[in-house]
């Protein structure tokens, strides 16, 4: 049985065993701490997360197969690594989520949600990541990234690209140019807080943290892993301590959230084309969406959409207006 088949069945705890190199324990399920026993080099902290949404499937398929590497003594590990497969009963399901949205919950916002798969897996993953970070090894660390694989629910200008969470300190020029060198279309700097899990590991635990969406969403077996090649090549390098690939595509494009367009009322309309690409250009004066007593025209610079989404809950997010940076 494929590993895939028996994590969506909760068998992989008891049917997966590691070189004798490397310390594995399950602190929850779905998460997996995985430790070297002995490193030559100075080792720093890795968090991959996949899966928060159920039906983004291709980076659970990719976590699966670095995890069978690491499993099989073809990728050595260099760093303290947690491997973390998000929402698994929206996954068994194939739905993006069973109750709500649980990439809007972390930094506590789960108490503000009816208690539910979501809002209980969310206080789940808080209380792992505090306990693994509480690692002494963990905590001895130079360097802590978490990395949190997504795709996208349309498609897109940038095929490829991370979201990097609203920050006050520096982003570490190191991380930037990692993104760069996995031959990212494109980075996103957040002008606000939010509850993505990668905002709550930045803002509690100062790590290196992004969103990565890394193409479409599509079913478990519907996925050309071939076109997510640059994204997995970059995490086995990351993880074994090897020195990137140079980047080979165009120059990365670098933009920054301006406004957030947010479902308030049920009368609320977008007005774009449901196959509207993320970063498409609008003209000026646009009038994008509007509610009652609310409405968002398009206003220099921030002429770019970004996720896109009338038929959100109220009171979520129905798109991002950006501008792009030079």
């Amino acid at each position: 049985m494929d590993l895939l088949t028996l994590l969506l069945e909760n068998k992989i705890e008891n049917n997966l065993c590691f070189p004798s190199a490397i310390q594995s324990s399950w602190l929850a399920e779905g998460v997996l701490q995985l430790l070297p026993q002995r490193s030559s080099k100075p080792t720093d902290t890795l968090i991959i997360s996949a899966g928060i949404h159920g039906n983004e499937t291709a980076p659970v398929e990719i976590l699966i197969r670095l995890l069978s590497q690491l499993a099989q003594g073809k990728l050595p590990l260099q760093h303290h690594l947690l491997l973390i497969f998000g929402n698994l009963p929206a996954m068994r399901a194939g739905q993006r989520y069973i109750d709500r949205d649980l990439n809007r919950m972390f930094g506590g916002r789960y108490q503000n949600f009816p208690l539910g798969s979501e809002s209980n897996r969310a206080m789940a993953l808080e209380s792992v990541i505090r306990q693994f970070c509480n690692e002494p090894a963990v905590m001895a660390s130079t360097r802590h990234r978490h990395l949190d694989l997504h795709t996208a629910i349309r498609g897109s200008c940038h095929e490829q690209f991370a979201l990097l969470p609203y920050q006050a300190r520096e982003y570490a020029a190191d991380f930037l140019q990692w993104l760069e060198d996995s031959d990212l279309d494109a980075l996103v700097f957040h002008n606000t807080a939010g509850g993505t899990f990668s905002h709550f590991t930045s803002e509690h635990f100062n790590m290196d943290s992004c969103t990565l969406e890394i193409g479409k969403a599509l079913p478990f077996g519907q996925n050309d892993l071939a076109r997510f090649s640059n994204i997995t090549v970059a995490l086995q390098d990351l993880i074994a301590g090897w020195p990137p690939n140079k980047r080979a595509k165009p120059a990365l494009k670098r933009y920054r959230v301006v406004d957030a367009i947010i479902k308030q009322h049920d009368s609320f309309q977008l007005n774009i084309p449901e196959n509207t690409k993320n970063f498409t250009e609008l003209p000026e004066g646009f009038d994008i969406a509007r509610q009652q007593n609310q409405s968002w025209k398009i206003k220099s610079p921030a002429n770019f959409i970004l996720f896109p989404n009338a038929q959100v809950a109220v009171g979520l997010r129905a798109g991002l207006l950006l501008e792009k940076l030079t």
